[in-house]
């Protein structure tokens, strides 16, 4: 047998010293990859049939196989939605019953307190049914434009969550394979882009159509008994996996103290205390010292706060580490309950994903003494959510558009951050000026790098991006739901600070300096520049070498004035 011995040798040699697991090692490597494509075509399917530019082009979402024992099998997707997913759909069968589900029956929950980011999030779940018995569950979650509350997309400064938008508990939006009608108009009737919605909750229930037939013919080749078989060997496997990773981790006790801005009704800013624990194969982040839970809308659930560990560790383990329970169960999250970080209803937390972003690099700047050579200085450390919505002068109908803006990567041991990319704990892409423009009534007046916005440094931040909207043919609703305006991402290893985020209304004229968190009335013909942070710098700047900086200012990356009198570098255009 030796192409058995063969592909053994292969799969033990995935990790050095790491048993492979107790089945025929061919048939476990197909299937462990059948159940990525599985969750990989998923994600075609969703993003080719939606509508928004949200899920279509930006690519916030994410997709999971999931068995009867629910446990994630495969998961794609977003970093951001790593543990949701995994918290969310074993809370739902539970609450709803496992000996209840039939085959065609599809479900919506977007509860952050049933284990959703928040109202946006909408998570979509069917059960798979082969010859009449029950494989287990397939669902993806989408970041919808807008889900209703008191302001475009769904983003405004709101103490409860019954502001937000419409809150989803378990609920069946689809019985023997057809959408039940009531339930879908009773969601359309309370959000703004009512074709967007549809468009993209009807991808989902194909997408996970697709993923239940793919399944189905897994079984069909292979048999119900060795994929639970298999499902139970993945599980160990990876969770053997992640033990020998987390030991060869520096061993202890690792802390930090960061901020937010403010929660946007308070100008108090928000303490974010971080310790990580590794220690015996096991991560446990406390956060002991952070701050109460606030008014507004910047608080984040226990399960959001441990993914953000999840997050870190993803990236530290061996990247071939399959994304399942194996490991996302190796984390905890302990300290306080009711904090801004171990939220507890009617808490408001649609601005989660703010603060979250600054404890994973909180995370970083933790682990950063003992990784030295692994683990780059701050980036944006923002989502910089926003949204507007009005009348559409040539569609003649209301519209609701939502995007984030990247920026600034902080620059890495041994080579500048990125530019304006989304980092830290988000991959989406940056939304076309064509696709905005074409779609909706605005003209991106500007859409370009910040000069100068990179932290100095051995190795450069990366730079912050500017986008000016503007609203020439109607007046609209404006919402920023961000931060970043007074605490700066930091350098690391003598590099320095990048530049903070602006929001300014009107940046040619009156330059109206707007707060991080806000909704306003646009005129007709007025701008909104929305400016992201630069990352901070690695390593002194006095240790750049030179040709780089003039490189830097030949690409209007640094101006000549700060080549100058930051790197002492005398570079003209």
């Amino acid at each position: 047998m030796p192409q058995v011995t063969n592909a053994r040798e292969a799969l033990a040699d995935l990790a050095e010293g790491l048993p492979p697991p107790d089945m025929d090692p061919i048939t476990f490597e197909v299937l462990r990859n059948a159940f990525m494509t599985v969750t990989e075509e998923m994600a075609v399917t969703l993003r080719r049939t939606a509508y928004s530019t949200n899920v279509k082009t930006r690519g916030d979402f994410s997709c999971s196989v999931i068995d009867r024992d629910l446990r994630v099998i495969a998961q794609s997707g977003q970093p951001g939605h790593l543990v949701s997913i995994a918290t969310t759909i074993p809370a739902s069968v539970r609450e709803i019953g496992i000996e209840k589900f039939r085959p065609g029956d599809a479900f919506l929950v977007n509860d952050p307190y049933r284990g959703s980011n928040h109202l946006n999030d909408i998570t979509c779940f069917a059960p798979v049914f082969v010859a009449g018995e029950l494989f287990g569950f397939v669902a993806n979650m989408a970041h919808h434009v807008d889900v209703g509350g008191a302001s475009p997309a769904s983003l405004g400064v709101n103490t409860e969550i019954f502001q937000e938008g419409v809150i989803l508990p378990v609920t069946q939006i689809a019985a023997d394979g057809a959408i039940i009608d009531n339930v879908m108009n009773l969601i359309l009737a309370n959000v703004r882009p009512r074709r967007e919605v549809l468009g993209d909750l009807r991808a989902q229930l194909s997408a996970n159509a697709v993923a239940a037939r793919r399944i189905g013919e897994l079984i069909a080749t292979h048999g119900l008994p060795t994929l639970r078989k298999f499902c139970d060997e993945l599980l160990a496997y990876t969770n053997r996996w992640v033990d020998l990773e987390l030991r060869r981790l520096p061993q202890g006790t690792f802390r930090a103290e960061v901020f937010r801005d403010d929660d946007g009704i308070s100008d108090e800013p928000i303490r974010l205390c971080i310790a990580v624990t590794l220690k015996d194969g096991q991560a446990i982040l406390d956060i002991t010292g952070t701050s109460p839970q606030v008014r507004g809308p910047m608080n984040a659930t226990r399960m959001q706060t441990r993914r953000s560990l999840t997050h870190i560790l993803r990236c530290l383990c061996d990247p071939r580490i399959p994304n399942n329970s194996g490991f996302l169960d190796r984390v905890q999250c302990v300290g306080p309950d009711r904090t801004v970080l171990t939220a507890e209803s009617p808490a408001a937390v649609v601005g989660a994903f703010e603060t979250m972003y600054r404890v994973v690099s909180g995370i970083m700047l933790a682990l950063h003494p003992v990784l030295p050579e692994r683990l780059p200085a701050a980036g944006k450390s923002l989502v910089v959510n926003l949204g507007f919505a009005g009348w559409h002068p040539r569609l003649r109908e209301y519209y609701c558009y939502m995007e984030t803006v990247g920026g600034g990567d902080g620059a890495r041991p041994h080579k500048d951050g990125y530019d304006a990319v989304q980092s830290e704990m988000q991959n989406t892409e940056n939304a076309p000026i064509e696709e905005v423009e074409l779609n909706y009534p605005v003209m991106i007046k500007r859409y370009e790098l910040i000069e100068d916005s990179g932290g100095p440094g051995r190795f450069r931040g990366g730079l912050g991006v500017r986008r000016d909207f503007w609203f020439a043919e109607e007046e609209c609703s404006f919402s920023i739901l961000s931060d970043g305006r007074k605490f700066a991402p930091w350098g690391l290893a003598g590099g320095g600070e990048g530049r903070v985020a602006r929001y300014v209304l009107d940046p040619d004229g009156e330059a109206r300096e707007l707060p991080s968190k806000v909704t306003l009335r646009v005129p007709k013909g007025g701008v909104v520049s929305v400016q992201t942070p630069g990352g901070g710098g690695f390593g002194p700047a006095s240790a750049r070498d030179p040709a780089k900086v003039a490189e830097d200012v030949a690409n209007r990356k640094v101006s000549a004035a700060a080549a100058a009198g930051t790197y002492g570098v005398k570079a003209v255009r």
